[in-house]
């Protein structure tokens, strides 16, 4: 549903991980495991030569192989102990991306790798038989590689978040969200080594969120979802991204059809914002660039999130293999583009992922029933 999930996801990870207040449409206990094969065509046109970092003009694809990420997420009521609450935990693949034109010996080893994954703990309460509430917390490790060419390397650094979200079901069959999530701050010791006496930290945030959703069951005899939400990222508020991109807003529309009760059809659209910014900062993630805003462009060039158009398609069998276990599988494709950073072009074409994952239910989630539609699904 491409990623359609603040009001009504479909799955633990999105609940436990995006708005915590929508938890409380688990029942039961539930573990699901979801991992996805990710891959992209990334070209770089370097037009002009960059002296200070040995970097000559040059036009190649990356050859950064295609990343395979998973996703592990468990939730447990506690309406049978008499708590109006769904705890959850997870360990989610929050960021990843990278290019390498180490292969290209005019890029002088060019290469830039990010790589995020965090433990999120969440819960969600019962505020009224209608409105929920959830918040949770985030611990993450994340591993940067560049983008700083000939005077970076791999760096650790961990970082926390947090999230506060509502949902609120304002008929049986309509339900709105919202959550805000803070931004998640990373200090990478000594990943810059101009000399054996001379080390720099570099500082990264991903960006603070706010997101809005609304979701209906009421068409088709309650057998079709609709959903949309509404997200933006606030770039400019975060140290290193803040010098390549501009907030950001992106909108998900998402469909489910139930074909029986067993089996769903999905489908989405999402549309992002371009983020890229006019080069002006000469100083990324507190290093001083020895290029300038021509060094400014080669590092955009690198990290270019330019993808605006993307589809997706999937399936949902319940009690596949015994009752209580449910298959999801999952495909997507976003549309080329390109972008031009006056003496550095990108683009982006190929851009497909897909994956799918199994879900375990125990206690009361195992019966198909629920006490409103948002549980059928």
């Amino acid at each position: 549903m491409a990623g359609t999930s603040i009001s009504r996801p479909q799955d633990l990870q999105s609940a436990i991980n995006a708005n915590p207040a929508t938890l409380r449409q688990y029942r039961g206990t539930q573990f699901s495991f979801g991992g996805a094969w990710a891959d992209a065509d990334y070209g770089l046109n370097q037009k002009t030569p960059l002296p200070s970092v040995g970097v000559t003009p040059f036009n190649s694809t990356s050859n950064q192989p295609g990343a395979m990420l998973g996703n592990i997420g468990v939730t447990q009521d506690l309406t049978e102990a008499g708590i109006p609450a769904t705890l959850g935990v997870a360990l989610i693949s929050n960021a990843g991306l990278g290019v390498d034109f180490r292969g290209v010996p005019a890029s002088n080893g060019t290469s830039a790798q990010l790589l995020a994954l965090d433990m999120v703990t969440a819960a969600g309460f019962d505020v009224t038989d209608d409105l929920s509430v959830g918040a949770s917390f985030q611990l993450g490790t994340s591993y940067l590689d560049g983008p700083f060419t000939g005077i970076g390397g791999m760096s650790t650094a961990y970082g926390a978040r947090g999230t506060l979200g509502a949902n609120y079901f304002v008929a049986p069959d309509t339900s709105i969200g919202v959550y805000w999530q803070s931004k998640q701050h990373f200090t990478f010791n000594d990943a810059i080594v101009y000399s054996p006496a001379a080390t720099f930290d570099v500082n990264m945030d991903l960006p603070s969120n706010v997101g809005f959703g609304v979701a209906n069951s009421s068409l088709m005899d309650g057998n079709l979802l609709l959903a949309a939400d509404l997200l933006y990222k606030q770039w400019s508020q975060t140290d290193l991204f803040w010098q390549i991109y501009d907030d950001q807003w992106t909108c998900q529309f998402g469909a489910q059809y139930a074909l029986t009760p067993q089996m769903k059809l999905r489908m989405g659209y999402a549309y992002n914002q371009n983020p890229m910014k006019s080069p002006g900062a000469t100083t990324v993630g507190g290093i001083v660039l020895p290029e300038g805003v021509p060094g400014m462009r080669y590092i955009q060039g690198q990290f270019a999130a330019i993808t605006q158009n993307r589809v997706t398609i999937g399936l949902g069998v319940q009690d596949v293999l015994l009752p209580g276990i449910d298959l999801d599988m999952f495909a997507g494709y976003a549309f080329g583009n390109s972008d031009s950073f006056a003496t550095t072009d990108v683009t982006i074409s190929d851009n497909y992922w897909i994956g799918g994952g199994l879900t375990w239910r125990f206690g009361a989630a195992r019966c198909a029933c629920a006490e409103r539609p948002a549980e059928r699904y």
